[in-house]
Formats: structure tokens, C-alpha cells, sequence
């Protein structure tokens, strides 16, 4: 599946289901167009660190880019230590309700932490949505949704995340209609990471573009914000001209050296 070298249903009674976009494309440039049932997807380093990385790409939570913003930062990860978990989570649709991804989330960080790949730490590297769903970890669980257990993330690693400018009454864009579907759209008004941040928040290293023409770079100075307000240290690099949704295949650009930049950072604070 994907490529895995595990793989696990996020719920014990129901082996994981999703569908692609296409199914003869190779791993790296998998994209998942619907998801019935959460699953798991586990890439071994050959020289293990101790510690794993939970991937969640982007895909503006009706789609995920498991290739481009998920295996292939995992083999990323890998050739670094790091086990890495790739989650395949529900969208917030009609079926799932709004609250779905984070609540796949929350059950993806207990299975890694419960698997004995993370015994020296787990983090959480977010691209786009996923960055916005990383964030969203380490902020308060709304409590109109019920209650969930902590799952805090050892570090964070989020690029060109839609941190609030989604929700209702916080856009930088002019008369901005809601997104579809309505489930999407109460996702982001309830989850609005910069604003609801947990104290004492993980490291974090924060990557974005200084022109992107999806998300814009005040998402990245929002999060660097809150994080430094609530006791957080974290490292922002925002690159002049890079496009949206960059991830690990620019090479010709100055934004392809962020995953350089982030390794040296892993390092310099103990978790690598």
C-alpha cells in the first residue's frame, strides 16, 4: 500500500479503505481522492534514531497529496533516522463531520506512540492542510466536539499552512465566500490554531513562501506569534519566490534548501 513497510487501520475492527486518483501512478506521486476508512501507512529507516515523525500532507482537506507532501517526505525523514507514519485520514464532508481529520490525528499520534518506533520521541511534520492539522494538535480540542486525549507532539515541522485565514471573520482576502463543503468551512472557523494554543508548545520550524498565491504569508507570521506568546520556540524561514505546495521538488529554487535548513535545525535542538 503506498510502498509501506506496515501498515495499520487506525480502528481495530476495519482494515483502512481509500481510493486514488490513479492507481497505476507510483507511490511518490499518489494522490487520495476519498477516504472511508483511516489507515496508517509505517516507512522504516535502514538505520533507525529512535524517534518518528507522523507525515500528514495537503490536499485542502478534500484530497491528500500522499505522494508529493507524504511518501516522499517520509523517505525524506528516513534517510535522516526517523521512522516515519504517513496518515491517510478522513475528510470533513457530510459522512465524517468536520471534526474527522483531527480525530484521525489524535488516533494516528496514540498508534505511534503505542508501536515501539517512537521510544526516543515523535514529532510531526505538516505540509498545507496538513500543516494546518499539525497545528491544530497542539491546540485546545474544541469543546463543542466533545473531549480527546492529549497528543502532544514531541517537535513540529509545518510549511505553507492555512493556519487561520480559512476561518470566518480572518481572511486576508477580500469578500472571500466560504469553502466547500460546509463541513470544511466549520473545520477552519472552529479550528483556528494561532488562537487556541495549548502553553508551552513543542519546537517548531516554520517554512513558507513569501508570494504564495494560495496561502498567504501572514499564516506564517500568525503561528510564529502565538507560539513565542504562549512560551513556544520556533524558527520561521519564509522564502521570497517559491510556489505554493513546493515540498521537496524544486530543485532550480532557493526554497528547495528548507529541508537542509530543518535538518540543522532538528539538530541544533537535541531531536535528531
Amino acid at each position: 500500500m503506498l510502498g509501506a513497510d506496515q501498515v495499520w487501520p487506525l480502528h481495530a475492527a476495519a482494515t483502512g479503505r481509500f481510493m486514488l486518483e490513479d492507481d497505476a501512478a507510483p507511490p511518490e506521486k499518489a494522490v487520495v481522492t476519498a477516504v472511508e476508512r483511516p489507515v496508517l501507512l509505517g516507512y522504516a529507516p535502514d538505520r533507525p534514531n529512535g524517534r518518528a515523525m507522523l507525515v500528514l500532507g495537503g490536499g485542502g482537506y478534500v484530497a491528500l497529496m500522499a505522494g508529493r507532501e507524504g511518501v516522499q517526505v517520509a523517505r525524506w525523514l528516513n534517510q535522516l533516522g526517523y521512522y516515519a507514519f504517513l496518515l491517510i485520514h478522513r475528510f470533513p464532508n457530510a459522512q465524517s463531520g468536520p471534526s474527522a481529520p483531527l480525530d484521525d490525528a489524535h488516533a494516528a499520534m496514540a498508534l505511534a506512540r503505542a508501536s515501539g518506533h517512537a521510544e526516543q520521541g515523535l514529532g510531526v511534520v505538516g505540509l498545507s492542510s496538513g500543516g494546518h492539522l499539525a497545528a491544530c494538535l497542539v491546540a485546545d480540542y474544541p469543546a463543542a466536539w466533545g473531549k480527546a486525549a492529549p497528543q502532544r507532539p514531541d517537535l513540529l515541522v509545518i510549511g505553507y499552512a492555512p493556519i487561520s485565514t480559512n476561518a470566518k471573520g480572518r481572511t486576508v482576502v477580500a469578500d472571500k465566500p466560504p469553502l466547500p463543503p460546509v463541513e470544511k468551512q466549520a473545520l477552519y472557523d472552529v479550528l483556528q490554531p494561532d488562537a487556541q494554543l495549548l502553553p508551552d508548545p513543542p519546537p517548531t520550524f516554520i517554512v513558507y513562501a513569501g508570494n504564495d498565491p494560495v496561502v498567504p504569508v501572514e499564516n506564517a507570521h500568525r503561528l510564529h506569534a502565538a507560539l513565542r506568546a504562549v512560551g513556544g520556540s520556533a524558527e520561521l524561514h519564509i522564502f521570497a519566490d517559491a510556489p505554493h505546495g513546493f515540498a521537496l521538488d524544486t530543485a532550480e529554487m532557493p526554497v528547495s534548501v528548507w529541508p537542509m535548513l530543518c535538518e540543522a535545525w532538528l539538530r541544533q535542538v537535541g531531536l535528531l
